[in-house]
């Protein structure tokens, strides 16, 4: 650490949590809310980009990887959701598992994926052997492809569906093939923010009780946090730690993915809830605090280029970040804001990685590198 980095950390204010970290100590609410009202993002950045260099050097990862947004019918209308069409809508669509298996099919031959992401809304009127046609079917014609799919507020809703459990739900969906499950739904793990973004989706500990289940059958997932929709520092706090906790328990989260809530086009922008974006030094001093947060606990973290662009997830890499996600060609759900562009190959994300200084290595499903570029 250079005289600079050196002396930057000790002017913080956040000094003797910063000490505490590089020292091993597990960090409590009360840190985390310091380090969230820090005003020195650039320190907590040093500090990020140290742990991230013991555990990575200076390799970062990314999978190859295909968004599958399967429906866009959805009963539970979040305000922060601009991709969903309530039932009988006419822009509403459901994939046949026919098209399902046909776009993963394409994907492998013609992109290489080694993942296919599978998301949508919260459809009543898809029961639980849909998902698993879909999930048996695409393992037979490509068993190399991983499936990384469904949140736990679609896991909910097949099994009020189905009138069964969740952890049975899970249980059928593993036997037909799903490897890991995304973390979407969280959104911020508070019931005052969810009431006001989401009233009709799962509630906090709904949603970390699908994924304690999901650990204990062995299933990993990622975790997530999109911030931005008006949460307090408190309530963005509370997320973190009540993450943390549940992994010292299971250990079951191989990833922490944060972005930043993006309203175009979405209720919340319409009725002037939210009108912008976070912006991009919100992102770093996140990726920041959550490498320190899960510092001995959750060691991939990921740069979030998908809300934030290419520029902001490369800074990302240098603030803590490891891996840049994935290709996710065809995305749909964020795209329907119309933030961005939101298709990216593995030849640009390659580039990108190697453009700061970093090696890039794609990665499998369970973040396991499978190739050195």
């Amino acid at each position: 650490m250079s005289l600079f980095a050196q002396e930057l950390i000790q002017k913080s204010d956040v000094s003797d949590i910063l000490d505490q970290v590089l020292h091993g100590n597990r960090l409590d609410l009360n840190d985390c809310i310091r380090l969230l009202k820090s005003d020195n993002p650039f320190a907590l950045g040093i500090i990020g980009n140290i742990l991230r260099e013991k555990l990575f050097g200076k390799v970062a990862t990314f999978v190859n990887n295909i968004i599958l947004n399967y429906t866009n019918v959805c009963i539970t209308y979040c305000k922060f959701c601009a991709f969903y069409r309530a039932p009988g809508d006419s822009e509403g669509y459901t994939l046949s598992v026919e098209d399902v298996v046909k776009r993963v099919v394409t994907a492998r031959d013609h992109f290489g994926i080694s993942q296919v992401l599978m998301q949508g809304g919260h459809n009543p009127d898809l029961k639980i052997e849909y998902y698993e046609e879909a999930f048996r079917t695409v393992k037979e014609k490509c068993p190399d492809v991983a499936i990384h799919g469904l949140s736990a507020s679609e896991i909910d809703t097949i099994s009020k569906v189905e009138r069964s459990s969740t952890n049975e739900v899970l249980s059928r969906l593993q036997k037909a093939g799903l490897d890991s499950l995304p973390g979407a739904g969280a959104e911020i793990l508070d019931d005052d923010v969810k009431s006001r973004i989401s009233p009709l989706k799962i509630k906090s500990n709904e949603w970390l009780n699908i994924m304690k289940q999901a650990h204990d059958l062995g299933i990993k997932s990622s975790a997530t946090m999109m911030y931005g929709t008006g949460e307090d520092i408190e309530q963005r706090a509370r997320h973190l730690i009540k993450i943390a906790d549940l992994q010292e328990k299971t250990r079951g989260f191989m990833a922490f993915i944060p972005w930043s809530f993006e309203p175009n086009n979405t209720k919340m922008q319409a009725d002037g809830t939210i009108k912008y974006s976070s912006g991009g030094l919100e992102l770093l001093k996140t990726i920041a605090i959550s490498r320190i947060i899960f510092s001995g606990l959750i060691d991939h973290l990921q740069s979030s280029w998908l809300t934030n662009g290419v520029g902001m997830a490369q800074l990302a890499l240098t603030y803590g970040a490891d891996d840049f996600g994935g290709t996710l060609i065809g995305e749909e759900v964020v795209s329907a804001t119309g933030a961005r562009s939101t298709e990216l190959t593995s030849d640009k994300i390659v580039a990108a990685i190697k453009q700061i200084g970093f090696r890039a290595h794609e990665r499998n499903n369970f973040y396991e590198t499978i190739r050195v570029h």
